[in-house]
């Protein structure tokens, strides 16, 4: 029986195990109203919904803050002696490595096609929305983190549901907390094997195949997928091997440096059509309040632009805190400042300049039912024909980063439920770079779309934690700018012991 024979068969055997399965929890998280004549899925509602409120309860921080933001992550505050593996810029560049990813080049060519160019508009608007959101969650991991005796840190919503609760509400809200963190863990760690390690790996492959031949190419055998999840395995594997340290100093490197590749090939398309700019920021204003040929007019532009921005940034998911939580620092609020910019980085940058790329250069495939991959890579095509090749380089650093920092994120959840003894540690290292070997081999797509609707699930057990937790980091926000004041004024800058309590330390 070939490789192929069997892949196939795997494939077939778990869709039908677990196709109805995904099809309902999928049905009920993605759970859509009719408004307006297009439909809006709750999830989403519940999404921006949470970045409204969080908006107007810290005055806009995401404005008025950004300077400082920008200043902490510069390293303006730091603090010596501060608990945590990592730096400002470490912490936000493994966050933000987790996020950007296929979702900015496909995901926001769909946004396009089916929302007008108008639905930029309204996706850049969840964009800047879920940087309160990123704020208030990542704060909370800060606060709550653990920081074990080997110097190691755990953080993120298996943590600061059990523990803020507790101290907010008592025994009912310990209990409470302790059943949501539990359900947490489950959920990051499914999405982590399936959608953070399987699909990434399975579409940059499938990338790679199409540069080099499709099928008959020296890749398209299954030898070839083998050979590539093998390597990529191993990759993942040495690197995860050196846990959070290991994983920021990689992606330090790499998302700046996809970051950049990506944005001088937009820069580049819209240079060479510079006349048209105007023209095309106007159609995505226009099309934000007038679009054409959109089911459900503004609203369908607006639902569109705000499915894909939610999709894209995870503000709310509780998944980016994990990440955050390692950082040094001695005011949780300061790293909550840093994780805002994560928002506007991989939904008002990146994702405005794929869509503004894509309506400069109004590729043919724009439109037709197609890919959003295929028309990304159509307008960069226009002006750059051997792009598919810079396309592909592109996918493969977003895929392998998004890997690597999924892996810690899974990392954490397991840990949490099964321990953190080296057998356990070591236990979960090797799934997950199984995982990573299947993924070039199979598509298992039934999994994929169930680890979509787990982690979003998330979203509902996050979110109510962070509105009843709120007051906590309305006081953690003012704890850090009264450092910030007496730092700029030369003052007493708190460096003692008494910002100690907020980290907590365990064995």
């Amino acid at each position: 029986m070939s490789l192929d024979s069997v892949t196939q068969s795997v494939d077939e055997a778990v869709s039908g195990f677990f196709e109805p399965i995904a099809k309902w929890l999928g049905e009920v998280v993605f759970y859509a109203v009719p408004v307006g004549g297009t439909d809006l899925p709750l999830i989403v509602a519940w999404l921006v919904v949470a970045g409204l409120v969080f908006t107007g309860w810290f005055g806009f921080i995401q404005v008025r803050k950004f300077k400082l933001a920008v200043d902490v992550v510069r390293g303006k505050f730091d603090e010596k002696g501060s608990a945590g593996e990592v730096n400002h810029f470490q912490a936000l560049t493994a966050a933000v490595s987790g996020t950007v990813g296929l979702g900015n080049i496909a995901g926001v060519a769909v946004a396009v096609s089916i929302g007008g160019p108008g639905a930029t508009f309204w996706m850049i608007l969840c964009g800047l929305l879920g940087m309160a959101t990123k704020f208030v969650e990542v704060t909370l991991g800060v606060k709550y983190r653990e920081v074990h005796a080997d110097g190691t840190v755990s953080g993120g919503p298996m943590h600061y549901l059990p523990k803020g609760l507790a101290e907010r509400f008592g025994k009912n809200g310990k209990t409470l907390g302790k059943v949501l963190a539990v359900l947490a863990s489950f959920m990051i760690l499914f999405f982590g094997l399936f959608g953070g390690n399987l699909f990434q790996v399975n579409q940059s492959y499938a990338q790679l195949v199409s540069v080099t031949g499709g099928e008959d190419g020296a890749l398209g055998s299954s030898a070839g997928a083998l050979f590539f999840g093998i390597l990529i395995a191993a990759l993942v594997g040495i690197v995860l091997l050196g846990g959070i340290r290991s994983i920021a100093n990689v992606t330090s490197r790499l998302v700046p440096a996809m970051a950049g590749i990506y944005i001088v090939a937009c820069l580049v398309v819209i240079l060479v059509n510079v006349t048209a700019v105007p023209d095309a920021v106007a159609s995505i204003v226009e099309g934000a309040f007038n679009p054409e040929g959109v089911a459900g007019g503004v609203l369908g532009a607006l639902i569109i632009g705000f499915k894909r921005a939610a999709f894209s940034n995870e503000a709310g998911l509780g998944s980016a805190p994990i990440a955050h939580s390692a950082v040094k620092t001695k005011h949780p609020a300061s790293e909550g400042l840093v994780a805002l910019l994560e928002p506007f980085i991989d939904t008002v940058v990146i994702c405005t300049m794929t869509a503004l790329t894509i309506v400069i250069a109004n590729p043919d495939s724009l439109g037709k039912d197609i890919g959003g991959v295929t028309i990304t890579s159509d307008a960069f095509e226009t002006v750059l024909p051997w792009f598919p090749y810079i396309l592909t380089v592109a996918v493969l650093l977003f895929a392998i980063s998004t890997v690597l920092t999924w892996g810690y994120y899974g990392l954490k959840a397991w840990t949490y439920l099964f321990g953190r003894s080296r057998t356990s540690e070591v236990t979960y290292k090797v799934l997950y770079t199984v995982f990573a070997i299947a993924g070039s081999l199979l598509t298992l797509q039934t999994l994929i779309d169930l680890a979509d609707a787990v982690l979003f699930s998330l979203a509902v057990i996050n979110i109510i934690g962070l509105y009843l937790l709120a007051p906590v980091v309305k006081r953690e926000l003012n704890t850090f700018l009264e450092y910030v004041r007496a730092r700029n004024a030369g003052g007493s800058t708190g460096d003692g012991d008494e910002d100690q309590d907020s980290v907590k330390t365990t064995v």
